[in-house]
């Protein structure tokens, strides 16, 4: 069972660099910034007044029904648009497959914030009775995955993990896991997000993880910096269709790249603090690397969690080089394209696997921007404001939770 290959052969995302792809994957490139001041809302009562927003969205689109995107949360509507997404381009016909055999694994951090939030104001307001029915159902964070499956009418695994801000990696990981054991062949995973919403920047501003550079939006993101001060909320989603190689070549697929290795583990420390040794995450990178049969030195990039927190980034960096040793400095080109889209929390991951496939596919590594006084504690070739060409066969990406939940994916080039 284990020799099942799988292979990427779909992908969908929203990001604030772009409603598709083609924009958010040129934003990278260009080392764009999609930071502004919030406009969802009026930020001035809050620390932070800034964020990575999707814009110009309209869900009825992307809904069989276009109407019952009026009773899905914003996150569930991401989620939905960027599964449509990586269907369609994936080619998949749904009437030639055995709907038992693919599988949804979309999830999200915190699920409906915006649902929650708008709900107890009506019961605050005008009372119990007034409370919608539907509540429950469009906030719960495994509501995505349901629909989606409804969708398309697949009815194989359908589930969801909730890891924070390894949501995506973990969804993705586990899915491919199911494939490679021969209880599916085909996935759509991946995370989405929406909490730019008072709670949202009430919740992360008093924990002083938010970043406070108001009067300078698209620099406020800027991981490694010495002089970073905190993290961005970003919204969207990022899905992949993930399928057995067999399968994908019977249909005549095209595939972007393939997916060999996943990596977990927990770092057992802190409820939001990572460990600083960085032990926990270069346990998880490494069982990738053992997974995907890859040596420390043959991965040539990797996406990092680097969200650009005080801890977090010089913690990750300890993780890099105790999973790569020498190769950490000499040849692995690391970057964090949260610099660009915000800290995209549940939906980080999803984004970021596209990010590496891309590089992959493009033989171009994106870069981290706002990299103009590099830390020396994060001593790594973090391709610094603009874009590498590269030969990119293999790169990872890392995602880390609160709660010490570490996830590493681990993609190549397909051969």
């Amino acid at each position: 069972m284990n020799e099942r290959r799988v292979v990427i052969t779909g992908i969908g995302c929203l990001s604030p660099l772009g409603n598709d792809l083609t924009s958010t994957w040129e934003g990278m490139k260009a080392g764009r910034s999609g930071i502004s001041r919030i406009t969802q809302l009026d930020p001035e009562p809050f620390d932070c007044k800034i964020a990575g927003e999707v814009k110009n969205f309209e869900p009825d689109g992307y809904f069989n029904v276009p109407k019952d995107s009026r009773r899905a949360d914003r996150y569930v509507q991401f989620a939905v648009a960027a599964s449509k997404m990586a269907m369609t381009d994936s080619g998949l016909d749904v009437s030639t497959i055995d709907p038992r055999r693919f599988g949804v694994m979309v999830g999200s951090g915190i699920g409906g914030l915006a649902t929650l939030e708008n709900e107890h104001t009506t019961y605050m307001t005008r009372g119990p009775k007034r409370v919608s029915p539907f509540t429950i159902p469009m906030m719960i964070s495994n509501i995505a995955s349901g629909i989606i499956s409804m969708e398309y009418g697949l009815k194989g695994p359908n589930m969801v993990i909730v890891t924070a801000c390894a949501t995506s990696n973990h969804n993705i990981g586990e899915a491919w896991r199911i494939i490679k054991f021969g209880d599916a062949d085909g996935f759509l995973c991946g995370g989405a997000e929406a909490t730019i919403l008072p709670m949202g920047l009430c919740g992360f501003g008093n924990m002083k993880a938010l970043s406070t550079r108001n009067d300078e939006p698209e620099r406020a993101s800027r991981p490694f910096d010495k002089n970073r001060d905190g993290f961005v909320m970003g919204e969207g989603a990022g899905v992949v269709m993930i399928e057995e190689l067999e399968h994908a070549k019977k249909r005549g697929a095209k595939i972007y790249a393939e997916l060999i290795g996943y990596g977990v583990s927990a770092d057992a420390y802190h409820l939001s603090a990572p460990s600083p040794d960085g032990s926990g995450p270069a346990y998880a990178i490494q069982m990738a690397l053992n997974h995907g049969k890859k040596n420390a030195n043959e991965v040539n990039y990797l996406n990092a969690h680097a969200t650009s927190t005080g801890l977090g980034d010089i913690a990750e960096t300890k993780a890099i080089k105790l999973a790569f040793g020498d190769h950490a400095k000499k040849g692995l080109m690391v970057s964090s394209t949260k610099s660009m889209t915000g800290h995209m929390l549940g939906a980080a991951g999803g984004i970021e696997l596209i990010a590496s496939v891309m590089a992959i596919k493009d033989s171009i590594v994106p870069p981290t921007i706002n990299l103009e006084d590099q830390d020396p504690e994060c001593d790594l070739d973090c391709v610094p404001n603009v874009a590498r060409e590269a030969d990119v066969k293999v790169a990872l990406s890392n995602s880390f939770g609160f709660g010490g939940h570490n996830a590493s994916v681990l993609v190549s080039r397909f051969e």
